[in-house]
């Protein structure tokens, strides 16, 4: 292969490569099918599942145009091989037009038969058609969909490439050109492998990938797989309903402040507890207000007037777990192994105290 033929194939496996998996930069600069067919694609928020349908259909016809699109500009790039006469080219360039030509053909063909009876025969269509009601129709599971998409309490995590987003009834995956979906009444959840990453590039740090397989018991459904940082594996249990289990080879590495949380609450079981009269109603902690006030800061360390930790007077205003999250934001994150025994200011009264203060409300 000539020179210039030669440096135009590997720019434009490089361009080609980018594209099918573009990485941030190629986002930045609005280099990728969703960007280019904004136009055509409408906006996510507005009507998340036909936003997908098109955005499959539309990223499997540009991607089916990159061997055509190398060979007109090997055209260009090597004249010498009169590639601009098909009947005057090497064989071989000959089968690779015939392939060329017949790839987007195909995927042309194949997403005008989705897209017949408004989009009636997408297997996205199909798997929804499976929960709608007989008086209703795909659109109305679709709409359903949409609307808890819109809604700012939905999980969601990952690369472009594997998405993954639960909502209050849905757990789906967005992939290249798929859109996988189950809902949360009928799924299995399996941790099926966990691989440990030494370092993470924009973090720096060590972190556990999980995989995750979703069955549905609706026949209909096939299994797919979804693939999430362990230190999203409690935000990701609390959005579902169904529980989670983990094969016998698994373990989850949870994150540093969950293990601290843990530690933190079984020490305070271990503390003195305190005790607050019948007649007095304990309010919800002001942390979460989800639950009861069940902790009250009381110096047990030392004496009142020794060491650095200091009388609390404040009435019972956190729960355990509030409390323990704001002891360990107060610490280094660089030197864990000094956390706990370490001293916090109270979050309401700045009196410092340590975990030996920590007393659960009986």
């Amino acid at each position: 292969m000539e020179g210039g033929a030669a440096t135009f194939s590997l720019a434009y496996a490089v361009l080609a490569v980018c594209f099918v998996l573009p990485p941030s930069e190629f986002h930045s600069a609005g280099l990728t099918v969703p960007q280019l067919l904004g136009g055509w694609l409408g906006s996510e928020d507005a009507a998340f599942v036909q936003f997908h349908l098109r955005r499959g259909a539309g990223t499997l016809l540009a991607h089916a145009l990159l061997p055509l699109g190398y060979y007109v500009g090997m055209c260009f790039a090597a004249p010498e091989k009169q590639l601009c006469d098909v009947y005057k080219a090497p064989d071989s360039w000959k089968v690779f037009f015939l392939l060329a030509v017949l790839a987007p053909t195909l995927a042309g063909l194949l997403v005008y038969y989705w897209s017949k009876k408004g989009w009636k025969n997408h297997p996205l269509v199909k798997v929804l058609s499976l929960y709608a009601l007989p008086q209703s129709g795909w659109a109305a599971v679709a709409a359903s969909i949409n609307t808890e998409f819109r809604r700012v309490d939905k999980f969601a995590t990952g690369p472009p490439g594997a998405r993954v987003i639960v909502t209050d009834s849905w757990i789906m995956k967005v992939t290249t050109y798929c859109l996988h979906l189950a809902h949360q009444r009928d799924i299995h959840l399996t941790v099926v492998d966990s691989r440990q990453h030494e370092l993470l590039p924009d973090s720096h740090m060590p972190a556990q990938f999980l995989t995750i397989r979703v069955d549905s018991v609706n026949p209909g459904v096939k299994p797919f797989d979804i693939r999430l940082n362990s230190t999203e594996y409690g935000e990701l249990r609390e959005k579902l309903h169904a529980p989670i289990r983990s094969a016998a080879n698994v373990v989850i590495r949870q994150s540093l402040s969950d293990l601290f949380l843990e530690t933190f609450a079984l020490l305070v079981e271990r503390n003195q507890t305190y005790s607050v009269e019948s007649s007095q109603d304990l309010d919800p902690c002001v942390g979460c207000m989800q639950t009861t006030a069940n902790v009250k800061l009381f110096k047990n360390c030392q004496e009142p007037d020794e060491g650095e930790c200091q009388p609390c007077f404040c009435r019972p205003m956190w729960c355990l777990s509030c409390l323990g999250r704001w002891f360990a934001s107060r610490q280094d994150q660089q030197q864990p192994e000094t956390w706990l025994s370490s001293r916090v200011p109270c979050p309401t009264c700045r009196a410092k105290f340590c975990i030996l203060d920590v007393c659960a409300i009986r």
